[in-house]
């Protein structure tokens, strides 16, 4: 079995689809799933919704796609976002539909102990991080009594893989915007050894288009594209 994770494309289609690019010539997969913040920030959330629902992945949501959604309530007859003024009441129903995690057990395997689970932030909200930085004991107070054998998610933006009690947590960190200093499309491949029992994950790690992406942004009409193409290249906060 091979799983394919993927988060934070922050409405940045041209890396969203260099990283499609790759999953057609890595795959098949039994699955892909996508978990979460998939429109605000970039250039064309229009277009990665519309992506988004042309394939067969299975669509998480994510903070900024609750808050776009809670915007938009608040705001019913109009918003200054730009993000909203991009895709509308459709886009607005879609962000809303989406689920908040995907467990899956393995052939073979026995739930728990065996699920690869996989959300936008940590097993129970969608922005409680779970920092690389953090302490063993910090990073399971926030894990709480879930259990999985993997836990694959986004959010901090930034790469990381560790174990602890035999749990392996996967920040696959960003399709969109990595916040690790390394300006690249990243995401992971998680793969179900039956025999063994055990996953293992290849952290996939793209050239960035940003010689295009930098013509989208300034062409968007973005509010203050300069700083958001700014942002982007600086690849930390």
């Amino acid at each position: 079995m091979r799983i394919v994770v993927m988060t934070d494309i922050h409405g940045f289609s041209l890396a969203f689809q260099t990283v499609l690019d790759d999953l057609a010539e890595q795959g098949p997969f039994d699955e892909v799933i996508v978990g979460g913040d998939h429109c605000e920030v970039g250039p064309a959330p229009a277009e990665v919704l519309d992506m988004l629902r042309e394939h067969d992945f299975t669509v998480l949501q994510g903070n900024t796609d609750a808050d776009l959604v809670e915007e938009a309530e608040l705001s019913p007859n109009g918003s200054a976002n730009f993000t909203l003024q991009q895709f509308g009441e459709d886009g607005v129903a879609y962000l809303a539909s989406l689920g908040f995690s995907r467990r899956i057990t393995p052939p073979g395997g026995v739930s728990p102990d065996h699920d690869l689970l996989a959300f936008h932030a940590n097993p129970h909200d969608l922005t409680t991080q779970l920092h690389p930085d953090w302490s063993d004991q910090e990073l399971l107070a926030v894990i709480g009594d879930e259990r999985a054998a993997v836990m694959a998610f986004g959010h901090v933006h930034i790469c990381y893989t560790r174990r602890i009690n035999g749990l392996l947590l996967a920040d696959v960190s960003a399709v969109g915007n990595p916040k690790d200093g390394d300006l690249r499309c990243k995401y992971g491949i998680f793969t179900w050894d039956e025999p063994a029992k055990t996953w293992s994950v290849e952290m996939r790690k793209l050239p960035y288009p940003l010689e295009e992406t930098a013509e989208q942004i300034l062409a968007s009409g973005l509010p203050n594209p300069e700083k958001t193409l700014k942002k982007l290249i600086k690849a930390s906060y």
